[in-house]
């Protein structure tokens, strides 16, 4: 039994330079994990929220020295001398103590850290791998560990973009059929073609929050466009060897009751928008939509799981938000049949490992995601594998923080390899 002896916090940057937090909790063994959160730009309204000073002289208001403060002033002499094994325990104390369902109090961004920075302790204390240790204290029974399929975020538009097309995330998925390392080179080899597939186009080679490519272009329906010449040049095959997803994020296109694309002249209705996803579905055989209608529109989104979910995953994330109450308003709706999983918008493990419970015992698709802040944190991919997670989405492969990820799930992969 090791008991948290130490907590050390402190301000870093992520990958927008908006500043994070990095906690380290040692144990009277001498084993210490260190765990710096991500942070969201397109949020949920019904996500948990971010701790930040607000104080427009420093960082534009986006420091997190009040983060620390309260890690210092009111978490840490609730759990020093806890035992780190007991991570629901701990968790629970860090939950009681913030008193709100959106942790305004102390912050998500306060809270993960620690539950976070707790779990790796007590992984290396244990002398285990962390995937080995999040699977244990997620009581989750898989038949056999595997790396879930990875999404690359190829294309990026809407808030992680420049302003060129409205959907934020054109993604790549590659077939589940194959090795993990192959899923990872065909995304990488596909990537590096679809730069050049936009250069030979006249466009300028921008790159988003997540490491994919922000043309400018027309029309959404241009960048299906453009990634299925980058596939075909790549020398693979749409719908055989890979296949295209959306994340639409389509609360930031509403307005006033009607949704504004680049694709069509006039706003769309919500059943207009519906069809319009029914039609884009039936030409390119999309494997999932993210997103695609707003955050609070219940009605619409179970009329377009109810026309095309048979055949396309449809994912929440701002409808769901990691949130387990909205998680089954969605199964008893039957909004869609997947799910975006992310700490931080539940703000510790625990309550994510609750959510990732119910998602499997409904029979939903899971997701787990970074954020477009992020950090050299590996943390997600160890989480992914524990879980027995579908797909994992970790932006583009390229990027140190997002490459951080994809290289972790090759190492797990290895690792994998050894056992069985």
């Amino acid at each position: 039994m090791a008991k948290i002896k130490k907590i050390i916090s402190r301000e870093i940057l992520d990958s927008r330079g908006d500043p994070t937090i990095e906690a380290t909790v040692i144990l009277d063994d001498d084993s210490f994990g260190v765990f710096s959160t991500p942070s969201g730009l397109s949020t949920g309204k019904h996500e948990a929220v971010e701790l930040r000073d607000k104080d427009p002289e420093r960082y534009s208001g986006k420091g997190v020295l009040k983060a620390l403060g309260k890690i210092y002033s009111v978490i840490s002499p609730l759990i020093l001398g806890k035992d780190a094994a007991d991570q629901r325990a701990i968790d629970n104390l860090i939950i009681a103590a913030d008193k709100t369902k959106d942790k305004s109090n102390l912050g998500a961004n306060t809270t993960l850290a620690i539950s976070g920075a707790v779990a790796k302790a007590q992984a290396q204390s244990q002398k285990i791998e962390l995937w080995q240790y999040l699977n244990e204290i997620s009581q989750i029974k898989l038949g056999r560990f595997e790396i879930p399929t990875p999404m690359f975020n190829i294309i990026n538009g809407g808030l992680h973009g420049s302003g060129n097309v409205d959907f934020q995330e054109f993604l790549l998925v590659p077939k589940k059929s194959a090795s993990y390392s192959d899923n990872l080179r065909a995304g990488a080899e596909i990537y590096y073609h679809l730069k050049q597939t936009i250069a030979s186009h006249s466009g300028i080679v921008l790159v988003g929050d997540e490491g994919g490519y922000s043309p400018s272009l027309y029309s959404n329906v241009d960048a299906l466009k453009l990634i299925a010449e980058a596939i075909d040049t790549a020398h693979y095959q749409l719908g055989l060897d890979v296949f295209l997803s959306l994340d639409v994020a389509a609360t930031e296109l509403k307005k006033e009751g009607s949704y504004k694309i680049k694709d069509r002249p006039i706003p769309l209705s919500e059943d207009e928008f519906v069809e319009f996803f029914a039609s884009l579905n039936s030409e390119y055989h999309l494997l999932s939509i993210e997103d695609p209608l707003a955050e609070d529109d219940w009605d619409d989104w179970r009329k377009l799981t109810e026309k095309i979910g048979k055949e396309t995953i449809i994912v929440g994330d701002d409808l769901i938000t990691t949130n387990l109450e909205r998680l089954k308003k969605a199964k008893a709706e039957k909004a869609c049949n997947g799910v975006i999983i992310k700490p931080n918008q539940a703000g510790t493990i625990s309550e994510t490992i609750n959510v990732v419970r119910y998602a499997k015992e409904a029979g939903f698709k899971i997701v787990v995601s970074h954020r477009s802040g992020e950090t050299n944190d590996d943390f997600i991919a160890d989480f992914a594998v524990a879980i027995g997670a579908d797909y994992a989405k970790l932006g583009a492969p390229a990027r140190g923080e997002r490459v951080a990820k994809y290289n972790r799930l090759l190492e797990i992969e290895h690792e994998l390899s050894k056992i069985s």
